[in-house]
C-alpha cells in the first residue's frame, strides 16, 4: 500500500509540473517585473527571455520528476510496470513538442540563428527517434499492459467469485441437459452439490487439507471458499471421533481471529465423513509470484509486507493460534493491495488425519528447526518461517537449499544460512542483523514476539527513508 500511495503522489507531481511547463512561461512573461527585467538572451526582449527561461526550468523539473517516478514506481508486472517503462519516452516527446512550440511563439530569431533547414531536420529526426522509442517500448511491454486488462489467469480465477449471471447460466445449462444433480464446475461426478448450507458452485483446486470449492451462502448471497478434509482417513478408525473433535476445536480457535490481514473464517461443519471450513474469498496474487528474479519487489515494499504479516501473526499468537505453515503461497497481496495471511492453523488440522509416514507435508523449505525435530512449537517458529520468506523475497532464493528432503532437513537444523550481504550487497547492514536474529536455530535466541520483529523492520525502513 505505501508503494502504491507514493506512486500516486509522484503521478500527481508529474501532472502538476506538466501543466506548469505548458503555462508557466506565458504567465510569468506577462508580469510587470518580467517586462522590466534587464536580462535578454538570443536577441529576445525582456518578457520573451523570461518566458524562455521559465519554460526551460519547468521542463528540467519535469525531467527530474520523471526519473524519480521511474525509481519509485513498483514493478507489479501490470499497470505500474507499463507506466514505469513509458514515462521517459513520453516525457521526451512532450519536451520536444513544448520546446518547439515555445521557440515558435517567441519568434523566428532563435530558429534563424540555428538555421531554418538545420532546425527542421533536427526537429524531425528527434521526433522520429522519440516516436520509435515510444513504439518500441509499447510493443515490448504490451503483454504487461494486456495482463492488467485481460481476464484473470487460471491461478487467479481460483479466487474470483462467479457473478449472479454466470451462476444462473450454469443452472440453465444443467436444466437444458436434463441434469439437476451434476456438481457445479465439473463434468464428472465428485464435488458435492452442497456442503452444509452452502451451495457448491465449482471446484477451485487442492489445498493443504483437500479439495477447495467455490461456494455460496444462499441466505446472505455471499461467495466463500470452502476447504475440505476427509475426517475418516486415519491410521486408526477408532480415533475418528477424536480427530473430528480436534478438527472442530482447531477451526473454532482459528475462527475467533478477527484481523484485517488474516483471512476470515465464517463457518465449519461436516457432511458425512467430510469436514469443511467456509472462509473469505479473495482475489489477488500470492508472494510466490514475487519470490524469483527478475520479479523481486523493491526493498521498501518487502519490508512493509513482512512487517504487516509479523504484526498479524503477533495478534494470532496472542490468541493462542500458531500458523505452522508460513510460506509465500500462504500470503496474498489482494487487488486492493491488502496483505492477507491464509490457512491459519490448517497445517495442524491436516496433520491430525495423516499417518506418521505422511507427517511432513510437502517440501519443508519454510519449516523451523523445532518443527523438523517434532518438538512443540510456539510463535517463534512462525517468526523463523517468515524470516525464510523474507530472505527469499529479497534474494530470489530460500536460505536453505539441498538436493533431497533429508539434506534439506539437515541444512535447516544444522547449517548456518548464507550471508544476506553476500547475495545482496546493496541492502543495509541493519537488515542483515534483523534476519540473522530471526533465523537463529535456537528459538530462545530469536525475537520473543513477532511484534518485535515487525518493530525492528519498520525502524530499518525509517532509517532508510531518513
Amino acid at each position: 500500500m505505501p508503494a502504491m500511495i507514493n506512486s500516486s503522489r509522484w503521478a500527481l507531481y508529474y501532472l502538476l509540473v506538466t501543466c506548469a511547463a505548458l503555462f508557466a512561461g506565458p504567465a510569468f512573461s506577462k508580469l510587470p517585473i518580467a517586462q522590466s527585467s534587464p536580462l535578454t538572451l538570443f536577441g529576445l526582449n525582456e518578457s520573451q527571455t523570461v518566458h524562455l527561461i521559465v519554460a526551460a526550468l519547468m521542463l528540467a523539473v519535469l525531467c527530474i520528476v520523471s526519473v524519480r517516478m521511474v525509481h519509485r514506481m513498483p514493478d507489479d508486472r501490470q499497470g505500474y510496470s507499463f507506466l514505469k517503462r513509458m514515462i521517459l519516452p513520453v516525457t521526451t516527446l512532450f519536451i520536444v513538442i513544448v520546446m518547439d512550440k515555445t521557440v515558435r511563439v517567441l519568434g523566428l530569431s532563435l530558429i534563424d540563428g540555428f538555421g531554418t533547414t538545420r532546425y527542421a531536420i533536427t526537429h524531425t529526426a528527434i521526433l522520429a527517434g522519440t516516436g520509435l522509442w515510444i513504439t518500441t517500448t509499447w510493443l515490448l511491454n504490451f503483454n504487461v499492459l494486456h495482463q492488467f486488462f485481460a481476464k484473470p489467469s487460471r491461478a487467479t480465477q481460483r479466487i474470483v467469485p462467479l457473478t449472479e449471471t454466470e451462476e444462473l447460466r450454469q443452472d440453465e445449462d444443467d436444466t437444458r441437459n436434463g441434469d439437476t444433480s451434476r456438481p457445479r464446475g465439473s463434468a464428472q461426478a465428485g464435488p458435492p452439490s452442497t456442503l452444509g448450507r452452502y451451495k457448491v458452485l465449482k471446484e477451485l483446486g487442492s489445498g493443504a487439507m483437500g479439495v477447495v470449492y467455490l461456494g455460496k451462502d444462499p441466505t446472505i448471497h455471499r461467495f466463500v471458499a470452502i476447504k475440505t478434509m476427509r475426517l475418516d482417513k486415519t491410521d486408526d478408525p477408532d480415533k475418528f471421533h477424536e480427530v473430528k473433535a480436534r478438527f472442530f476445536r482447531e477451526a473454532e480457535s482459528t475462527g475467533r481471529l478477527s484481523h484485517p490481514n488474516i483471512v476470515t473464517i465464517f463457518d465449519a461443519g461436516e457432511e458425512g465423513d467430510l469436514g469443511y471450513i467456509a472462509m473469505e474469498l479473495l482475489e489477488g496474487t500470492t508472494l510466490k509470484d514475487w519470490s524469483r528474479k527478475p520479479n523481486l519487489l523493491p526493498l521498501e515494499k518487502v519490508i512493509s509486507i513482512i512487517a504487516t504479516v509479523a504484526e498479524a501473526m503477533d495478534y494470532a499468537h496472542q490468541q493462542g493460534v500458531i500458523h505452522r505453515d508460513i510460506k509465500p503461497a500462504n500470503i496474498m497481496l489482494t487487488k486492493e493491495q491488502v496483505i492477507k495471511i491464509m490457512d491459519f492453523g490448517i497445517a495442524k488440522m491436516a496433520t491430525s488425519t495423516k499417518t506418521q509416514t505422511d507427517i511432513v507435508m510437502g517440501t519443508p523449505t519454510y519449516m523451523s528447526p523445532e518443527q523438523i525435530a517434532g518438538k512443540k512449537v510456539d510463535g517463534r517458529s512462525d517468526i523463523f518461517s517468515l524470516a525464510v520468506v523474507m530472505f527469499e523475497l529479497l534474494t530470489g532464493r530460500p536460505p536453505f537449499l539441498a538436493d533431497n528432503v533429508s539434506a534439506l532437513l539437515f541444512a535447516i537444523a544444522q547449517t548456518p544460512h548464507p550471508s544476506l550481504k553476500m547475495l545482496r550487497p546493496d541492502l543495509p547492514p541493519s537488515l542483515k542483523e534483523i534476519l540473522d536474529l530471526a533465523l537463529r536455530k535456537d528459538p530462545a535466541h530469536r525475537y520473543r514476539r513477532a511484534s518485535e520483529f515487525a518493530t525492528a523492520l519498520r525502524s530499518c525502513a525509517e532509517g532508510q527513508a531518513a
